[in-house]
């Protein structure tokens, strides 16, 4: 699909039908985050897939207070998606690849402008939701509450070291007129493009 074509079909889904995602089609979408940029190739993006049904009901569970599950008339969102993906990052990554030789600064780590960590794993979860859509897949993105990423760390064993930064959601796109009713998306306009984008000065 061209890249043109492919970007205005992206959209926050948030219901899916019942049908599987097949495995090569996961692992597919899940592989473009080795593509992904990262500061000094320090690659400290991770990926946590759930497929298996008891996982995903863990992550239902789980961020279920934070209103993510069907409730006031919005389609189950969480509940319905057959792949669920922990986008993580591992900021030690960045400090061990930045205390090599080739990257010191007067001898020393730099002073990060801004946690990279963090940019890297925003880059990463985009392509994720990109290639879903290339792959003929919806997708949903939420945060995950700190309450909640404890939880989750402890449910799945996720290392002290690797932070939990968002949660995507993959599948089949399903009607989700409940849920679009009240997203951001239908309450809130699309930026003007001069706002966005300025040339030369500010």
């Amino acid at each position: 699909m061209d890249f043109r074509d492919l970007l205005p079909r992206r959209r926050m889904v948030r219901h899916y039908t019942e049908e599987p995602v097949p495995p090569d089609v996961v692992e597919r979408v899940l592989e473009t985050v080795r593509r992904a940029p990262s500061a000094g190739y320090s690659q400290g993006q991770r990926l946590l897939a759930l497929t298996e049904a008891a996982g995903r009901a863990e992550v239902a569970r789980v961020l279920g207070d934070a209103g993510w599950t069907a409730s006031d008339g919005r389609e189950p969102w969480l509940e319905s998606a057959p792949v669920h993906v922990l986008v993580c990052t591992r900021e030690d990554d960045y400090h061990e690849r930045y205390r090599r030789e080739d990257k010191l600064l007067d001898g020393a780590e730099i002073e990060w402008p801004v946690p990279f960590w963090f940019v890297d794993a925003g880059a990463a979860l985009m392509l994720v939701l990109l290639a879903a859509i290339d792959e003929g897949l919806a997708a949903g993105l939420s945060g995950v509450p700190r309450e909640a990423a404890a939880e989750l760390r402890a449910s799945f064993g996720i290392p002290e070291d690797v932070e939990i930064v968002a949660l995507v959601t993959l599948g089949y796109a399903a009607p989700d007129p409940g849920w679009s009713a009240v997203t951001s998306r239908a309450t809130q306009p699309r930026r003007d493009s001069g706002e966005v984008v300025r040339w030369e000065r500010w």
